[in-house]
């Protein structure tokens, strides 16, 4: 009885420590916060680095080096937005993120034009 409980408790504790190893060797992303602005109205309709025509009102963004089709989540004053990387850019010194219009619309960049917000990777 005893060897029973002993063996029963063992196991759990392997089960409990496989768990812990797999939790720790995820990768978590922590959000990075950055120089933003947004573009459109010049660039919409044109092909982008992606080859995809941009749509100044759809929920996307340029980066320098993140994949095409990783999506953020993008934060600017509290307020959130989800966009997908179709572009390269910005070109701006001090910005890492240019987002479409509707997407700097959604969450309030449009009047300052430019902030910092900060982002996750999804």
């Amino acid at each position: 009885m005893i060897r029973d409980l002993v063996a029963g408790a063992v196991a759990a504790l392997v089960i409990v420590m496989l768990a812990a190893a797999v939790l720790w060797s995820m990768p978590v992303q922590a959000a990075e916060c950055v120089g933003a602005s947004w573009y459109g109205p010049g660039f919409h309709g044109k092909r982008t680095a992606s080859g995809a025509r941009f749509d100044q009102n759809a929920m996307t963004a340029a980066h320098k080096t993140l994949p095409f089709g990783t999506k953020l989540r993008v934060t600017f004053q509290g307020v959130s937005v989800v966009v997908r990387i179709s572009d390269r850019g910005p070109f701006a010194r001090g910005r890492s993120l240019d987002l479409s219009k509707g997407a700097a619309k959604r969450i309030g960049l449009i009047g300052p034009g430019h902030g910092r917000v900060c982002y996750e990777v999804l």
